[in-house]
């Protein structure tokens, strides 16, 4: 993108969204574009290894120069999970001996969250991150909503749950590559003015 230059506090950046989506669907194809862009501005990729959103975020990422870490784990027989794709190729693998680990591998090795449309697993995956954020607020890692139908389940929380005002400032949603960009150049902008002080790790891997 013209004039965005990558957010010098931030290196990695995880993806969340279905595995169930065609690869030459539109959603496949945002998620294409918005990690080639990504990669392009010089950011790291890190998905959860299998098909749909995860291999377009690692052909976007690759098409953009860029590098992706996966990070996976055998199921177990008889369980409901998509597994490992063969067909995303990423640079890097990380195995995780479970699904919780590897949810829990995947909130710490990114520094900010894009979460995409999915189903239940990314329904677990923004649940825990926004849960994060607002646990460490103030020093939390940015989550980065992806398409307008967030707004819808967003006012859902706001109208029928018990959300508070912090919980309402620690993500941005977007609807295009160049949405995406400017959020992140907004979180850098806010780390220099001491808004939050978000992005190195601690034993626990989520904050400072």
């Amino acid at each position: 993108m013209d004039n965005i230059k990558k957010a010098k506090n931030i290196d990695q950046i995880a993806i969340f969204g279905s595995a169930h989506t065609a690869a030459n669907g539109s959603l496949a194809k945002e998620v294409f574009e918005v990690c080639k862009e990504l990669a392009q501005v010089g950011y790291t990729i890190v998905d959860g290894g299998g098909p749909g959103v995860m291999r377009a975020a690692t052909d976007g990422a690759h098409a953009g120069g860029g590098k992706v870490i996966g990070i996976t784990f055998k199921a177990s027989e008889g369980m409901n999970y998509e597994g490992r794709d063969i067909a995303n190729k990423f640079d890097i693998e990380i195995k995780a001996n479970n699904y919780l680990e590897r949810t829990l591998s995947l909130l710490q090795s990114g520094q900010v969250y894009i979460c995409f449309n999915g189903g239940s697993g990314t329904i677990s995956e923004f649940g825990m991150a926004w849960g994060l954020a607002k646990l460490y607020f103030g020093h939390h890692k940015p989550l980065i909503l992806y398409g307008k139908f967030w707004k819808n389940i967003i006012k859902a929380f706001v109208d029928n749950m018990i959300i508070t005002t912090q919980e309402k400032e620690v993500y941005k949603i977007v609807d295009s590559p160049k949405e995406m960009l400017e959020a992140l150049k907004e979180f850098e902008e806010e780390l220099e003015k001491g808004q939050h002080k978000h992005i190195k790790m601690t034993k626990d891997g989520f904050s400072l």
